[in-house]
């Protein structure tokens, strides 16, 4: 049996930060990661202002300097049958330093923060370390049971533990959490597409013949996504590949002649959910993340609104933590805090779903054989007017900081 003083499920970016900052703040933690590495792609590699600034308030923004990266500055959208471009959200119009999302790998971003947490002598990372079941013991979370991948078992106890360990996270077996589910009338299919110098930069969106499919500028090739029906991607696979090309080269003309999609192996399939848990916590206990509220990939906020999750949890328990008792109230005040955003970003993500994704996919808004709708319009003629979704894409509603100790 293992003691620490916060356990930590799931090493994604929540719960990496939260590791980070708290054990810079003085609380020995432990972070359980079930796989091997950090190595999994199309997840989250969106690096938004506010991680941005996290990063830098943390010492760390030279060293993520040096990772590959590409800045994305605007996102675009071509409507009219001349493919006129209407700049949808223009970053550059925020604050530098931080006025571009970066996409960077995701695992590049988790060794950089997992490494920055070494240092710290309370940090723990066990990978290949799965956390199985909860010791529950008179009605509280004591800790986790865990298998590796060597099949070793364990226990590990804690003061606290934080499930960030993703929207099947353990911790939503637990009865008294409750769940709120909202459909999603899509899924998406990732995968990866040419790019040459002179193609089309930034985020690039297509909406016609019923499909809504996304192109995001990773220098060498697009990180591509195809938005189709809820639950049609075996259908969609049994059609023949050339079938989906040929669909991507009339959505995007320049990629003709080149080789694009080789094998239905190469499209991976993310099955979208929007739900949030009724209450985030229970006595030993607290859920963030997608553990929390699982969010659509609509305006690719989930990693950076998981990781304001990390922060914020760090600012109200690193206190309770050095002294050894965490109370209801303080598990409570995280819920209080953050739940009022994803209340909010989830109703931007359902208002999105329903006057845009399922309009398109239904084949009732194509923007490439009409005018573009009036909001595309006025942010066509108004460029300030293109601050506001970059501002909210960028920070979110609600800005996070660190407690003072985690800053460098």
């Amino acid at each position: 049996m293992t003691r620490t003083t916060c356990c930590v499920i799931g090493g994604g970016p929540a719960g990496i930060v939260l590791g980070l900052l708290l054990a810079r703040c003085g609380v020995e933690v432990t972070v359980l990661e079930k796989h091997r590495d950090f190595l999994r792609d199309f997840r989250g590699d969106t690096v938004h202002p506010s991680t941005l600034r996290l990063l830098d308030e943390l010492g760390l923004s030279e060293e993520f300097s040096r990772l590959p990266q590409r800045r994305l500055d605007r996102a675009r959208l071509p409507v009219g049958v001349e493919d006129r471009w209407v700049t949808l959200a223009d970053f550059t119009q925020l604050p530098a330093p931080y006025d571009h999302i970066a996409m960077v790998p995701q695992w590049d971003l988790l060794d950089l923060l997992a490494g920055a947490a070494a240092e710290e002598p309370g940090f723990t990372l066990r990978m290949n370390t799965e956390a199985t079941s909860f010791i529950e013991e008179g009605g509280r979370i004591n800790g986790v049971r865990y298998r590796t991948r060597d099949g070793e078992t364990g226990e590990i106890r804690a003061t606290i533990t934080v499930a960030c360990d993703g929207r099947d996270s353990l911790a939503r077996g637990l009865s008294g959490l409750g769940l709120r589910d909202f459909s999603a009338p899509m899924d998406v299919q990732w995968f990866r597409l040419p790019r040459h110098d002179d193609d089309p930069d930034g985020g690039i969106g297509r909406m016609s013949e019923g499909r809504f499919s996304l192109l995001i500028d990773r220098g060498d090739y697009y990180q591509a996504a195809a938005i189709i029906p809820k639950g049609t991607d075996s259908r969609n696979r049994s059609h023949p590949l050339e079938e989906f090309n040929e669909t991507l080269v009339r959505q995007f003309p320049w990629l003709e002649g080149r080789s694009l999609v080789a094998d239905w192996d190469d499209v991976k399939l993310l099955d979208v959910r929007v739900d949030r848990l009724r209450r985030w916590h229970t006595p030993g206990l607290l859920c963030i993340g997608d553990a929390a509220h699982a969010m659509s990939p609509v305006g690719g906020i989930g990693i950076n609104l998981a990781i304001q999750d990390a922060v914020a949890t760090a600012r109200h328990l690193q206190a309770p933590l050095r002294r050894g008792r965490v109370t209801r109230d303080d598990v409570a005040a995280v819920q209080r805090r953050r739940q009022p955003v994803t209340v909010l970003v989830q109703g931007f993500q359902r208002v999105a779903h329903r006057r845009v994704i399922l309009p398109a996919l239904e084949g009732r808004l194509d923007l490439r054989s009409t005018e573009p709708p009036a909001p595309l319009r006025v942010v066509e003629h108004l460029p300030w007017a293109r601050r506001v979704p970059a501002y909210f894409l960028g920070y979110g509603a609600l800005r996070e900081r660190p407690p003072a100790a985690a800053m460098r």
